[in-house]
């Protein structure tokens, strides 16, 4: 072994004639199982034993409390040095996994916990599963990652539950921020033959796999028929994928490929491909990309650089400026995750009441879903009130402001929350742009004034970016960082900067993509300039969802701090005063740039229009330079803290792993500063 396997054992025991195989690497919950090469010969150990016993009646596995596996050891995939090394990962995990679906004697899997990946496929190889109402992720990720599932999945998956569903399992959800299931949902896609409850799950599951055995108890699973439906359904996926990822990320293709194979093809045939595909990806600097990505949104934004791992006050109750739509999302997500009483504020009743109203209507909404019950969803709604006085926030522990981005304003309202709130109390913002500093300079306690800059939307973007003021002291910051901890957010502490990360690249990055329509190119052309990227939307799809009058006030914010590389286009302005909510407009037709709207983007004569490539690499090359500048100002610790903050902020595909080693691994990065981002590239990284 050329690295340190954290080994799952396969661990036998006999219950009656039933050979039940535990997975355990020995570790807390907080370890998952995992296959490495000494796993599966572990595995593969215990399958033989049970086998080879006199009068088994039937094997079982289930995991350890609350994971059943997650899949393949990836900190291994660095040290794989051949095609032919990862083509032999591939095939061992087959063979091992194989003997299960093979058996003479009956199979069972019981999911008792987190299942992902090479878990939930060798829980696909055995002939019978049940699962726990508990369970989750339940997932097939590798997609996501730069991978296929390549031991079984895209062949036993879609002839288990069909073609559709097993692609929204192994291409969609992977792509949709790595979405999982839990056990009902997999239970409802065919997944599982039987659930029961987390408490006595192991007992239910053995006394449902008696009864199999009996026959009392009899498995019918459907038949897919493999002919246009399951072309169909493929098509379909390859039109969403050709959609959303222009033909940028190779694995999720090669999946697609695999599911549409396994329309025809036998188990051998399918489980060979997927050899094949497997070592091809491992191979590739997309999965190195991926792996780059994933290990920074688990490991980095888990434990946040800079953050005071003491000192946090408790928060009992939070105030909210404001009860626009930005409000009332900071107000439902505050309620939910730390389930204190959350006041909303605002300077009419009528917006009160709007904003509150939003709040409980969401509420009710996520009861209709059941993902909160009857009794919860009271909690909750009783949890969220408003308020005409900002005297509600005497005993709050937390006030954050969300109202209009400017600073008058926004230094008034922390001057009356300031009046009334104790010293002790967090005043925190929301800006996207401007000066905490500023925002705090007219306070008694500017010590206690924190930047808290969600994404929108909030309930789905997981990035904050945590702003430390010149007089923020540690209190402040280090409960800043427990609320964010608490509202399962990922934190990333920056400088007090003109528009901190996110917004100071998208806004250079948008300058000089509206800048080459101002020249002349057209909007068709200027948009999909950086298709090849696979983003997550078009620049001027983005204009659309942030709206052009805020985006117009960042650029000229932005403008006035760095005159020389911020560009505010007149265009955009004139759009802005005409009222236009974008670019295009959406009928029969589908997306059509808006007429009103191109003339007024007339180009000045005598400048040549920029081509694709030109607009591409000005974009890129204007990133690569407002990241130099902004480590050499300090607005983060590392370049990891910008990749972090791109990911999780703006969508940042994990199959380019981070901006920083992209920008460096397309030479932009020495081409514009002279010098990479990174000391080593993103290979050596796990």
């Amino acid at each position: 072994m050329a690295y340190d396997e954290v080994v799952t054992e396969a661990k036998l025991r006999w219950v009656g004639d039933v050979a039940l195989i535990t997975l355990d690497n020995g570790f807390d919950h907080t370890k998952p199982n995992t296959f490495g090469p000494l796993g599966l010969a572990s595995l593969d150990a215990a399958l033989s034993a049970a086998f080879e016993r006199p009068g088994v009646a039937a094997v079982a596995i289930t995991g350890k409390p609350f994971v059943f596996a997650v899949g393949a050891d990836l900190s291994g995939v660095p040290e794989i040095a051949s095609r032919d090394e990862a083509l032999q990962v591939g095939r061992e995990g087959h063979r091992v996994f194989r003997r299960l679906r093979d058996s003479a004697v009956p199979t069972f899997a019981l999911v008792n916990g987190a299942a992902m990946g090479g878990g939930l496929e060798v829980a696909l190889h055995c002939q019978y599963r049940t699962i726990s109402s508990g369970a989750a992720p339940i997932a097939l990720p590798e997609c996501f990652l730069g991978l296929v599932p390549g031991w079984g999945g895209t062949q036993l998956l879609p002839r288990l539950i069909g073609p559709d569903k097993a692609l929204q399992v192994i291409v969609d959800n992977a792509l949709a921020q790595n979405k999982t299931l839990k056990g009902p949902q997999a239970f409802a896609l065919g997944i599982a033959d039987a659930m029961f409850e987390p408490a006595d799950f192991l007992e239910r599951s053995l006394e449902w796999v008696q009864s199999v055995l009996a026959g009392s108890v009899t498995v019918e699973r459907a038949e897919h028929d493999r002919g246009e439906p399951w072309a169909a359904a493929v098509t379909r996926t390859r039109a969403g994928l050709d959609a959303r990822l222009h033909g940028a990320a190779p694995a999720p293709y090669r999946a697609l490929d695999l599911v549409a194979f396994a329309a025809h093809a036998d188990l051998d045939e399918g489980f060979a491909a997927e050899d094949a595909a497997l070592a091809d990806l491992v191979m590739s600097e997309e999965l190195r990309s991926g792996l780059y990505a994933f290990d920074l949104t688990q490991k980095r934004a888990r434990r946040p650089v800079g953050a005071p791992r003491e000192g946090a006050r408790p928060v009992t109750k939070v105030g909210v400026v404001g009860a626009g739509l930005m409000a009332s999302q900071l107000g439902l997500l505050f309620a939910r995750r730390l389930e204190v009483p959350v006041v909303l504020t605002d300077v009419d009743q009528a917006r009160v009441d709007k904003g509150v109203g939003w709040v409980h209507e969401q509420v009710d909404g996520l009861l209709t879903k059941g993902q909160v019950s009857a009794d919860r969803a009271a909690r909750l709604k009783a949890l969220v009130t408003g308020s005409l006085s900002k005297d509600a926030f005497r005993d709050a522990d937390f006030v954050i402001e969300a109202v209009f981005e400017e600073l008058k304003v926004k230094q008034q309202v922390f001057a009356e929350c300031e009046a009334v709130v104790s010293p002790e109390c967090v005043l925190a913002t929301n800006t996207s742009s401007l000066s905490v500093t500023e925002m705090a300079a007219g306070l008694e306690h500017p010590e206690r004034v924190v930047g808290f800059h969600f994404f929108n939307p909030v309930a789905v973007l997981p990035l904050l970016e945590i702003v430390r003021a010149e007089r923020t002291d540690d209190a402040t910051l280090a409960t800043a960082f427990a609320v964010a901890k608490s509202l399962k957010k990922s934190a990333v502490l920056v400088k007090d900067a003109p528009a901190f990360v996110v917004n100071r690249l998208l806004t250079r990055f948008m300058g000089e993509v509206t800048k080459a329509v101002d020249e002349g190119t057209p909007f068709a052309v200027a948009d999909g300039a950086l298709d090849r990227l696979g983003l997550p939307m078009s620049p001027f799809l983005l204009l659309a969802l942030v709206g052009p009058a805020v985006a117009l006030h960042v650029a000229e914010t932005m403008h006035e701090a760095f005159p020389d590389r911020y560009y505010v286009s007149p265009n955009l302005a004139r759009l802005v005063a005409a009222g236009k909510p974008g670019i295009y407009t959406w009928g029969p037709e589908g997306q059509q740039v808006d007429p009103e709207v191109a003339a007024m983007f007339a180009p000045p004569p005598g400048v040549t229009a920029p081509t694709a490539e030109e607009v591409a690499d000005r974009a890129l090359a204007a990133m690569a330079e407002e990241i130099r500048l902004m480590l050499d100002e300090g607005v983060v610790a590392e370049p990891q803290d910008i990749d972090l903050c791109l990911l999780l902020g703006a969508g940042w595909p994990f199959h380019l792993g981070g901006i920083t080693p992209y920008l460096d691994r397309t030479g932009v990065s020495e081409r514009v500063t002279g010098r990479r981002f990174l000391d080593r590239g993103v290979a050596s990284l796990p």
